[in-house]
């Protein structure tokens, strides 16, 4: 019988992880259900028994158990999907637009460029489409210096030339760009302004989670620094604004709920659940009927600012809170202030 081990050279890496040092045993399809992102048990059981999950380059069943410093790679015999991009008409709400660079207010739900579980439907299938040859980033994504989550809304600048993309893309490493968000976040929030300051990597036990590396684990994550302020109370939920002075992966999200404050409807970060506030049945309704109207996290990149590339002027952009987060932030409007009667 023919040899039908597969070779690892000749597949192309999907997916890879090195289990962390104190990592218990634990079966690779349960492991890897922590790590991808909507993966389903079944398919990855289907993966392993194709033979397309390798442990430090050996090919393992789905009830390998994970040991520390196991390195897992999942591959297979095609491109990861996200290189295969393809134009697609998405309309696309443009802000502004000139020779170097447009300016987009991206809605909620639309994801910012393809990935696992989101091929199609995203804004650079939109980009592609609409404009052609625009530059490749440093991840060779077409356009994109900077992205905002799926379901954040808000806006982005997109680069339509090399030296565009260069010339933003350092002023956001330098720090020199300006990017405000509203945030609705869980809790009465102490201070007027503060400043979170604290490493963000990824969740060592959920990686579709980032969290705040302290102390001896600090040099785990990358330096972020999100100032805030307070815009109104409504007792158990505060509407902040914060200010970003780096632009790491849910950077808000993850430095609120670090300082106990996470943002209302979060549902990565436990923020879907009733964090605050009575034990009424009535308040547990109001709070499921928010939820209904925002049924996403309650973030907006709302201002966006940026010396243009060609000029040296200074830009800046602001848009309007989506109804959605709107028509909520009135319901608690309204019910603080009968609270307060």
């Amino acid at each position: 019988m023919e040899d039908q081990s597969i070779n690892p050279d000749d597949l192309y890496e999907h997916y890879s992880f090195v289990a962390e040092k104190g990592q218990q045993p634990l079966r690779i399809d349960k492991y890897l259900m922590n790590f991808i992102e909507n993966a389903t048990r079944n398919k990855i059981q289907a993966a392993a028994k194709s033979g397309n999950i390798f442990v430090n380059d050996v090919p393992v069943k789905s009830n390998y158990k994970v040991k520390a410093n196991d390195v897992i790679r999942v591959l297979f015999e095609h491109p990861p999907h996200e290189y295969l991009l393809v134009g697609e008409d998405i309309p696309i709400d443009i802000v502004y637009e000139d020779d170097d660079l447009l300016v987009v207010n991206k809605p909620a739900g639309m994801v910012v460029h393809p990935g696992h579980g989101n091929y199609s439907g995203t804004l650079i299938n939109g980009l592609i489409f609409h404009f052609e040859n625009l530059p490749k980033n440093s991840s060779d994504r077409p356009g994109l210096v900077h992205r905002i989550d799926k379901d954040t809304s808000g806006l982005l600048v997109v680069a339509k030339t090399e030296d565009a993309m260069n010339h933003l893309s350092n002023q956001f490493a330098e720090k020199t760009s300006e990017r405000e968000y509203v945030a609705l976040v869980w809790g009465n929030v102490d201070e007027e302004q503060g400043t979170v300051e604290g490493n963000i990597g990824r969740h060592p036990k959920n990686r579709l989670q980032n969290t705040v590396f302290e102390g001896d684990d600090a040099y785990k994550g990358k330096p972020a620094v999100t100032h805030y302020k307070v815009l109104e109370r409504f007792g158990y939920v505060t509407l902040v604004s914060c200010r970003l002075e780096t632009g790491r992966t849910h950077q808000i999200r993850v430095h609120m709920k670090h300082i106990g404050h996470t943002l209302f409807n979060d549902e990565r970060y436990g923020g879907e659940k009733i964090l605050k506030g009575t034990t009424f049945s009535k308040y547990k309704q109001f709070v499921e009927n928010c939820f209904k109207i925002l049924p996403r996290q309650a973030l907006h990149a709302k201002t966006l600012g940026f010396e243009h590339p060609s000029t040296g002027k200074w830009m800046s952009f602001t848009s309007e809170l989506p109804e959605d987060i709107q028509n909520c932030i009135a319901k608690w409007r309204d019910y603080a202030k009968h609270q307060s009667l």
